[in-house]
Order: structure tokens, then C-alpha cells, then sequence
């Protein structure tokens, strides 16, 4: 008669001389893998080894020691490894610092759930952050953890928040046609078609302070916008315009008028910077409100005292919604989006771009009226 064999089975489970049991395993790799915590039954001992060895069939199996690293080692090498522009990796490291690594910093991988990333997300909001920031932070700590899952490291994303990546930031006071030229006229002459170009082309503040001679093309009424400037530890750094939103601007005629009576009372050839302070400097974030008497320009152009210059883009993307863009032309102008050089010159010669810019001069000059007047060269 023939012996019964007994069926092999996984894993091995043995008491400790504190009554509980440990569980282990060999893994793929050859190596003996043990629970990360002992079970007050050998039933229970065994049920985890049933899931691990689950795992294994399905090809689902991860290692364990590859989720034992910390968040804030995974996510500070995430942050160094990818093809950021220096102002994101600025941004990404802003936000681990401050909102991720103080409470989740220390936890492993491996030991990420769900209900941690809400109660961390839930503590952000209750200590102060804004929803804007809270939301940015989740966004970062979300992309980590996806790159993470690809790696191995960990099965599934515990950023499972619905609506924790939206923001919604505060609406942005808009300033009408008047205030902008108020505004205008009260910063100086130096200044003036600084804030012009900077509502009715809706550029960046880096892309204006990079902004060169060479750059325009007045007789066409256009502006290519190749670079950005980005001040970094103190320094200005020169690279691609944000999201590589290399494009041309046409202009408004009553601008262009503006900007040849600036370049032409500013010395400097074609590689001269357009927009610079009275002794040639590079005007800076830091200190632009001091050096221009921002706050009482604001006051003179009946503006709130939170109004931004970054909201004369937001000024300005108003205006070119009402001269009646598409969401494409709006988009480009904007530059939200990366474009090809061909597709941008092609825009940029397109009779509905030049009629685009006509629309919005005609805009402009109605809300100004007939008592709006030009400004000598000489002042």
C-alpha cells in the first residue's frame, strides 16, 4: 500500500518563548523573509504566510526591504533625479521641507496608508496651510509615491484623497483699462511700459526682465519669447520661459507705440535687456515694490493694497478672453502650453493672431476714451 505524502508547506512557523508566533518565508530572491511583527496564534501566522504566498503566485510579490526607506530619503532623490525646470525643483523642495518631511518624513515607504496621507493632509489644513499649498504638497507627495509604486517599492499609491489635489485659490482682483494705465503713469517713466507690456501681452515677470531688444519686432508688432530670468540663492539664472512656453506675442498697436518710445529713450543695442532700472540693473521680486513706491502707485490708480503685479497677467488674460480668443489662442498667449518653433512662427503670422491684437488694441482705446493722451518721449 502506498504512503501518503504530506504536502509541503509554505513557510515555516515557530513559538517564541514569549507564547507568540513567528512567521517566515523564502522569497524569489533565495532569501528568508520574516513577518515584520509576531501573531498571538499560529492560525494567524499562517494566514499571513497564505497572502505572501498569494503574492508569489500572482507575480505580485514586492521586498520588503525596499519599502523600509524612509519618505524623505525617497522623496529628496526623487526631487534631485528629475527633469525639473530650477524653479519647480525650488517649488518640490519647498514643499517637502516645510509641509511633508515635519510629519511624514520619518515613516518608511512600506508603512504608508491611506488613512496616514489624510490624517497628515488633515493636519496641514488644521495648522494653517492654505488649501492652494495643501493641495500642492499632495500633488508632489502623489507623484513621488506613483514613481515609488513603478519601483517596486510599494504595491499601490496610498494618495487616494478624492479632490485633495484641487485648489482652489482666491479669485484675483482684476484692474480695468484706466487703473492700468493710472498704474502706469504712477511708477515713472522708467517703469511705464514695463507695466503695459506686462497687462496687455500677459508675459511673465521673468519672461519680461529676460525680454531683449532683439527679441522685438515693432514694425510687425510682435515679441518672441525665448527665456526666462529666475533668481536662484540671490542670482538670476537664465533658462526656458515656464512649461517651455517658447512663443510669440503679437502686440497691441497702442504698445508697440509705447515700447518705441521706450527703446528709443533707453540706450542699448540689440542684445541690451528692454526693461532695466534707472542705473542699467535687472529689476528684482525682491525689492520692485520699495524702488517703484508700488504701494502708493496703487493708491494713485485706485487699486487694492493686495493687488500683485503678477495680476496684470491676470489683468491681461481678461482683456484677451473679452477681444474673444479661443481657449488655443488664449492658451498660447498665455503660454500654457510647449509648442514646436514652426507651429509658433506659423501662429504668430496667422491673420487671426494679428486681428486678435487689433480687437484688443481697439478694446483698450475704447475704455480709455477720448481724454486718454500719449506721453512725450522726454518724460
Amino acid at each position: 500500500m502506498a504512503t501518503r505524502r504530506k504536502r509541503r508547506e509554505f513557510g515555516a512557523v515557530r513559538q517564541l518563548p514569549s507564547g507568540r508566533w513567528q512567521a517566515s518565508y523564502l522569497a524569489t530572491d533565495g532569501l528568508r523573509r520574516t513577518a515584520p511583527n509576531t501573531f498571538r496564534t499560529k492560525a494567524d501566522a499562517h494566514a499571513w504566510l497564505t497572502v505572501r504566498q498569494s503574492e508569489l503566485l500572482r507575480g505580485d510579490w514586492l521586498d520588503p526591504d525596499l519599502g523600509r526607506v524612509t519618505l524623505d530619503d525617497y522623496a529628496t532623490k526623487w526631487i534631485v533625479e528629475h527633469r525639473i525646470s530650477a524653479r519647480t525643483r525650488d517649488l518640490y523642495e519647498g514643499l517637502n521641507r516645510l509641509h511633508i518631511r515635519p510629519i511624514l518624513g520619518h515613516v518608511q515607504l512600506g508603512s504608508l496608508t491611506t488613512e496616514r496621507v489624510r490624517a497628515w493632509r488633515a493636519e496641514l489644513l488644521r495648522s494653517g496651510r492654505s488649501e492652494v499649498t495643501t493641495a500642492k504638497a499632495y500633488r508632489l507627495l502623489r507623484a513621488v509615491l506613483n514613481t515609488a509604486v513603478d519601483d517596486g517599492r510599494i504595491a499601490r499609491n496610498p494618495c487616494r484623497i478624492k479632490g485633495a489635489d484641487q485648489e482652489k485659490a482666491p479669485e484675483r482682483p482684476v484692474a480695468s483699462v484706466a487703473q492700468v494705465f493710472a498704474l502706469a503713469d504712477a511708477v515713472g517713466p522708467q517703469f511705464r511700459a514695463f507695466v503695459l507690456t506686462a497687462a496687455l501681452t500677459s508675459m511673465r515677470w521673468g519672461e519680461l526682465i529676460a525680454l531683449r531688444r532683439r527679441d522685438l519686432d515693432l514694425d510687425e508688432g510682435l515679441a518672441f519669447v525665448h527665456r526666462s530670468l529666475i533668481e536662484r540663492g540671490g542670482l538670476l539664472e537664465e533658462g526656458p520661459p515656464k512649461n517651455n512656453s517658447v512663443r510669440v506675442v503679437t502686440l497691441p498697436a497702442l504698445l508697440v507705440d509705447e515700447l518705441r518710445r521706450h527703446v528709443a529713450r533707453v540706450a542699448g543695442g540689440d542684445d541690451a535687456l528692454v526693461f532695466t532700472g534707472e542705473r542699467g540693473a535687472t529689476p528684482r521680486r525682491g525689492n520692485w515694490r520699495a524702488n517703484v513706491g508700488w504701494a502708493q502707485a496703487l493708491v494713485s490708480a485706485g487699486l487694492p493694497e493686495g493687488f500683485h503685479f503678477h495680476d496684470l497677467r491676470h489683468t491681461g488674460n481678461h482683456l484677451v478672453a473679452q477681444s474673444g480668443a479661443s481657449t488655443r489662442e488664449l492658451m498660447h498667449r498665455m503660454g500654457h502650453s510647449t509648442m514646436r518653433a514652426a507651429l509658433i512662427y506659423q501662429h504668430a503670422t496667422e491673420a487671426r493672431s494679428r486681428a486678435l491684437a487689433d480687437r484688443l488694441n481697439d478694446l483698450v482705446a475704447a475704455h480709455r476714451g477720448p481724454a486718454s493722451h500719449d506721453v512725450d518721449e522726454g518724460t
